[in-house]
């Protein structure tokens, strides 16, 4: 999220806000990824692409994942042999796990990886959203001198 010349205080404030959101909401489905079975979690379908597709022929998957009334809905999973998705598909969510596929992977190593992940993508949500108040701040700075 780079900032517009355009935006408001205001703007940026919401921005922060929606970066916030979507940061709790992975932060949610990390700890269901840590605290639940695979089988009975949100990213069920993930483990199962990257754990039972032939790496022959895929080499990765992603899971979408939308940010609904503050929840992590996984969208789809999608296999790709090579190549990147297309930018209306990755404009069409708030964030993207993908994972290396690896035929038979373990739970447990499914969970590190992604979790893993999570944590990164939550990272730069809370750095985004810190981002956009400083500029917020800074932009009212800026119109009361």
């Amino acid at each position: 999220m780079t900032r517009d010349d355009d935006q408001s205080p205001a703007d940026l404030r919401e921005e922060a806000a929606r970066a916030d959101e979507i940061a709790d909401a992975l932060e949610d489905l990390l700890a269901e990824l840590r605290d639940e079975e695979i089988k009975d979690s949100r990213l069920e379908g993930l483990f199962d692409e990257a754990s039972s597709s032939n790496p022959n022929i895929w080499n990765t998957v992603t899971a979408f994942i939308d940010v609904e009334d503050g929840e992590a809905v996984v969208t789809d999973e999608s296999k790709l042999a090579q190549g990147s998705w297309a930018p209306e598909i990755v404009e069409g969510c708030d964030a993207m796990i993908t994972v290396d596929i690896e035929y038979g992977m373990m739970p447990d190593d499914f969970t590190y990886i992604v979790g893993k992940k999570l944590s990164q993508r939550i990272e730069e949500f809370r750095e985004q959203a810190n981002e956009a108040r400083q500029q917020a701040e800074d932009l009212e700075d800026e119109s009361a001198d």
